[in-house]
């Protein structure tokens, strides 16, 4: 399965993140990002990167919420890759990074105002499946850039 970098957005703490054509992808993070969550928990190196869909932003607008490319937190937004089908485990390949994806990011209060009536719980996994952010470690740092291929090159068994 194969999609695309459609945006990469970094922030120096807080929603929303800013749009940026290309960044450095470290085990600790997105170079130029700050999450005050990630770093509360001593850098937890298996959320070093938050991922989201173009798509499911997409259909949450079409739902009338007030969501926008990087209103939820999300280090890169993806286009291309079936949603559903994403599991812990599942290696993405983009460029010379390659992310593990460790677990769905559980929302939180500050993504409020994405959501009609501060819904956040809408991209809860456990409430609504397929339509979580998902975080993810670094296996293999680099540079990833807007437009770059993402491949899936591994999919665990479920």
């Amino acid at each position: 399965m194969r999609g695309e970098i459609h945006s990469i957005n970094v922030s120096d703490g807080g929603v929303p993140k800013s749009m940026v054509e290309s960044a450095n992808i470290l085990k600790g993070g997105v170079q130029g990002d700050f999450n005050r969550f990630r770093a509360s928990r001593g850098g937890s190196d298996d959320r070093a990167v938050c991922i989201f869909s173009l798509e499911l932003i997409q259909r949450l607008k079409h739902e009338g919420h007030p969501i926008e490319i990087g209103s939820t937190g999300e280090n890169l937004t993806i286009r291309g890759v079936e949603w559903e089908s994403l599991s812990e485990g599942t290696h993405l390949e983009i460029g010379d990074v390659v992310l593990e994806l460790s677990e769905p990011c559980a929302p939180c209060s500050k993504i409020g105002e994405s959501f009609i009536g501060r819904k956040f719980d809408r991209v809860d996994q456990d409430k609504e499946y397929g339509w979580s952010r998902w975080l993810a470690r670094v296996l293999r740092e680099g540079e990833v850039t807007v437009g770059d291929s993402v491949n899936i090159v591994i999919t665990p068994d479920q």
